[in-house]
């Protein structure tokens, strides 16, 4: 695929290649035989590597031409589009993240330089089987169900239920053919007239106001509000069925692996076919095929995590952010990007449509309809004959609870009338593990991670010991590692592990789920035990806020949130918001199907504004309560803040850093810019590295990546110290 006649170098033309290597600049290099043009991936000689890197232009020429090299080989790669090129520049001006970086970013898919490969894959024959048996039947069903459509020989197997050995008789007998094919094909094409379904009347009227923008053909971004189950899915479908008719690209961003397997059927269903995927559950082979697909135009729709924001489309229509609300879109190592706010500036830059989907959204894209920035669609009631949960609260200094007891007698008493009814009750705790602390008894010692200022989670179910900052895992000890005490060591708090304990304790003839991300070794494995859960496999679920996340559970009529107080701790800005925002999700949760739900906060706090916003249901009210508290502070999005985060691995070290970036801040005081710090980091050590904060607070109006371009640029960093740059901070850990 070639670009425009005009944007061409000629062979021996000076040319401007970025590499993916750390390097503070783009590199000039002669064009190859045969010429080049702007956008072109290339493999080029660095020092005495090959590297793969994108023609950005023409040379600088600054340098004695006859030591430049010449481009080994221009790759059999669709070049990158201008639109994707100044996506990239303009999104590493923001964050203030190195071009390098940005494009290694862009290019996360292995074997890009290899030659074509070829696959065996197996299709539906011609001929009929001398005999029919129920595995041999699977396998010619799946073939026919998904029309011209090729397997590989696992594939088939996997979708079938059958082993190789039945693809094998007949491929023999000529009722199944196999052939070599090419391994990265275009996906199958989805059909936007194929399965759609009849819509309410406010349905049918967001949808026709998103697909409207589709046919503008220019960039426009809608908040789509709706409580759970008021069938948001459906209405941005439509506008993915839209962008299709118009020829153009779709991408829905989703916050969870665990939603993509029950997004993809729904997408099946709509379109006739599944569409292409791209998370890390994904096979490296698969993400080469989606990423090459993505740039020739071989690929209608993609579903992915965020990282898909930075696929090559060919013609990006329309990208949805699914859940716009959730922290998972926020990238916290590496490159430092929030996907909702890139994918709003990837669609301006290709004239595409946004759609920011939530039940709670994000006081960001809140406070940017209430400014005209964003259109906005309500959808108020749920879809069919649900209704919304009837929502109170048990508070819980009324209650005579026993120590290291969690579940209130009014809670147990809501969910015996559940399982008595045959329906499902679930009991939320955003608690990992077993208990997040364990204490020695003898001497009072807590035992905490040897690389983190954080304390060791139990795992019972794992029997281990797990650091939820690093990773870093131990077996549970018997004896204390400060005093030798044996048999003294105690777990204070629950986790769901624990709850789980105490649940089946409480009803031993009940079947308990327990959702937990750590509970489960694939993607495949979680998704499985939801399917299960959905099918009424169990009476009482057990979950951290992985179960907040979209999931429909349609006997769920009952949720219990064990410690509604847990999120309000803590002197995080959004603190209010996130609780608000989970709790509210996870009671979305009861009563989605024709029963009417329920949801119980167990709380000490009645009377906490939070809390009585939640159970009062004045959603807007509790909206322009925040955003009113965070104008008055001039915090985001009312104003701008950047975290600055420096770590070594000798305490001393960051903190003289910090004062002096802390003294020499005069590029931030011309912009009216605040710097607060240096200050140790709330999690002051991770993997061994001792970490420091510095904030800077500024107007809304103010240029503060400039600003912090030149007062970072003032730094030299010697030894192991390092520094990252946070525009626009989600956390402050």
């Amino acid at each position: 695929m070639t670009p425009a006649a005009g944007d061409f170098f000629d062979e021996g033309a000076l040319v401007g290649v970025l590499t993916t290597q750390p390097l503070d600049r783009v590199l000039d290099y002669a064009a190859p035989e045969g010429g080049c043009w702007p956008g072109a991936f290339v493999e080029v000689p660095l020092g005495p590597r090959k590297v793969l890197g994108v023609v950005w232009g023409a040379g600088r020429g600054d340098h004695d031409r006859a030591k430049v090299r010449s481009v080994i080989r221009v790759l059999d790669l669709a070049p990158m589009t201008p639109a994707m090129r100044d996506f990239l520049d303009r999104a590493a001006a923001y964050t203030l993240t190195p071009m390098p970086a940005m494009l290694r970013l862009a290019t996360r898919a292995p074997g890009l330089g290899d030659a074509p490969a070829m696959r065996r894959v197996y299709r539906l024959g011609q001929s009929a089987p001398d005999r029919m048996t129920a595995a041999r039947e699977r396998v010619l069903g799946v073939l026919r169900d998904h029309g011209g459509l090729s397997f590989t020989q696992a594939e088939l197997a996997e979708t079938a239920g059958v082993s190789a050995s039945v693809i094998k008789g007949l491929v023999k007998q000529g009722a199944v053919r196999d052939e070599d094919a090419p391994r990265d094909t275009p996906y199958p094409r989805l059909d936007p007239d194929h399965g759609g379904k009849t819509l309410t009347a406010a349905q049918a009227q967001a949808a026709e106001a998103l697909r409207a923008g589709i046919r503008a053909g220019r960039y426009g971004t809608t908040l789509l509000k709706g409580v759970t189950g008021s069938g948001k899915t459906e209405v941005y479908l439509e506008a993915v069925a839209a962008t299709l008719r118009a020829g153009r690209q779709a991408l829905v961003l989703l916050p969870e692996i665990a939603l993509t397997e029950q997004f993809l059927t729904r997408i099946e269903a709509r379109f006739g076919m599944k569409p292409a995927e791209w998370h890390s559950g994904v096979t490296l082979t698969e993400r080469r095929r989606c990423w090459k697909m993505v740039g020739q135009g071989g690929c209608q729709v993609v579903v992915g995590a965020r990282s898909a924001l930075f696929l090559p489309f060919r013609d990006l229509g329309l990208i949805v952010v699914d859940e716009e609300h959730d922290t998972s879109y926020k990238q916290e190592d590496g490159v430092l990007y929030n996907a909702r706010d890139m994918a709003v500036l990837r669609a301006s830059l290709s004239g595409g449509q946004v759609v920011l989907a939530s039940a709670t959204p994000s006081l960001e894209s809140w406070a940017n309809a209430q400014a005209g920035k964003y259109a906005r669609l309500d959808l108020a009631d749920r879809f069919g004959a649900a209704v919304m949960p009837e929502m109170s609260a048990i508070d819980m200094r009324l209650e005579e609870l026993p120590g290291g007891k969690w579940i209130s007698p009014s809670l147990k008493r809501a969910v015996d009338t559940r399982i008595a009814r045959g329906e499902q009750a679930l009991l939320f705790l955003n608690r990992r593990g077993y208990a997040p602390v364990t204490i020695c008894r003898a001497c009072g010692h807590q035992i905490g991670c040897d690389d983190c200022d954080a304390s060791m989670v139990e795992h019972r179910f794992l029997k281990r010991l797990m650091c939820h900052q690093c990773g870093e895992t131990r077996p549970m000890p018997t004896a204390c590692p400060s005093c030798g005490a044996e048999d003294r060591l105690a777990p204070v708090g629950p986790g769901v592990e624990r709850l789980e304990e105490e649940a089946r304790a409480l009803w031993p003839a009940a079947r308990i789920a327990v959702l937990s991300s750590d509970l489960f070794g694939s993607a495949r494995a979680l998704k499985e035990a939801i399917e299960g859960i959905a099918a009424g496999d169990a009476d009482i679920i057990i979950g951290t806020q992985l179960v907040a996340k979209g999931h429909n559970f349609p006997e769920l009529t009952l949720v219990g949130v064990i410690d509604a107080d847990l999120g309000l701790q803590g002197s995080d800005l959004r603190a209010a918001e996130r609780t608000f925002q989970l709790l509210r999700q996870v009671a979305g949760r009861a009563g989605r199907a024709s029963t009417p739900g329920a949801a119980l906060l167990q709380t000490f706090q009645p009377e906490h504004p939070v809390i009585r916003a939640i159970l009062g249901g004045d959603e807007e009210a509790f909206w322009a309560a925040e955003a009113a508290e965070r104008q008055a502070a001039g915090v985001p999005p009312y104003g701008r803040m950047a975290g600055i985060i420096l770590s070594a691995p000798e305490a001393q070290a960051v903190f003289d850093l910090g004062t002096e970036m802390a003294r020499n801040d005069a590029p931030l005081r011309r912009i009216g810019a605040q710097v607060f710090g240096p200050a140790p980091a709330p999690i002051a050590r991770i993997r061994g590295r001792h970490r420091v904060r510095l904030l800077v607070k500024a107007d809304k109006a103010a240029p503060l990546q400039q600003a912090l371009a030149e007062w970072t640029g003032q730094v030299t960093l010697k030894g192991d110290l390092r520094m990252a740059v946070d525009v626009d901070p989600q956390s402050f850990y």
